[in-house]
């Protein structure tokens, strides 16, 4: 494996990891998250998304609607200052971004593994951090709320459907999220082409 580290990547790799680069911009642009919510009072349903920097509706009324659901429930206004790492989770993305041009003027398979590594812990504290979010903002609820049902508590779900009530919320990766999972897909692949290559070039 330390040999694997300093090897220097094929040209394909070398462009692979600076296609990932570019296509991680497009994150800047696009949502990365979405859930959505269907309500009998809401027959078009209402949805929310996520990006790297901010919480907005599906359509402009949206997220005004399901706070005003929420506010009948005793939830938490949601508004984008109610999740803290989205002021900085641009400059994280900007470090990974930077991490793939870079690799240009340094193109071994570690830094590859250097990327597959940060885009690991970021995927995890990112959905670790957007769970417990979730837990607070569905289980601390206003005691004189209009509409209390004892032992009920309304955490969206991280990934899937759940029905609370007589409210079905789903919650699913975005293109941004998708394109967060092929980049980590296609470092894994750079990193199992250049270990073959090394066994190639050994035999």
């Amino acid at each position: 494996m330390k040999t694997l580290l300093f090897q220097t990547l094929s040209k394909k790799n070398r462009l692979l990891i600076l296609g990932v680069g570019l296509v991680l911009l497009l994150v800047y642009l696009i949502p990365i998250w979405s859930i959505s919510i269907a309500a009998p009072q809401y027959p078009e349903g209402l949805g929310m998304q996520i990006w790297i920097n901010k919480i907005t509706g599906a359509t402009p009324y949206d997220l005004k609607n399901i706070n005003l659901l929420n506010h009948y429930i005793g939830m938490q206004e949601i508004v984008s200052e109610s999740i803290p790492e989205l002021l900085f989770m641009p400059y994280v993305l900007g470090y990974l971004i930077f991490g793939a041009f870079i690799t240009e003027l340094y193109p071994k398979v570690g830094m590859a593994i250097l990327g597959i590594i940060n885009l690991v812990i970021v995927g995890l504290v990112g959905l670790s951090d957007f769970w417990r979010w979730e837990y607070n903002y569905g289980h601390n609820l206003n005691p004189e709320a209009p509409i209390i049902v004892e032992g009920m508590a309304y955490q969206p779900p991280l990934l899937g459907c759940k029905v609370m009530l007589n409210i079905t919320a789903c919650s699913y990766p975005s293109y941004g999220g998708m394109i967060l999972g092929l980049s980590l897909v296609v470092l894994v692949y750079i990193l199992w082409d250049e270990n073959r290559r090394k066994k190639t070039n050994a035999a």
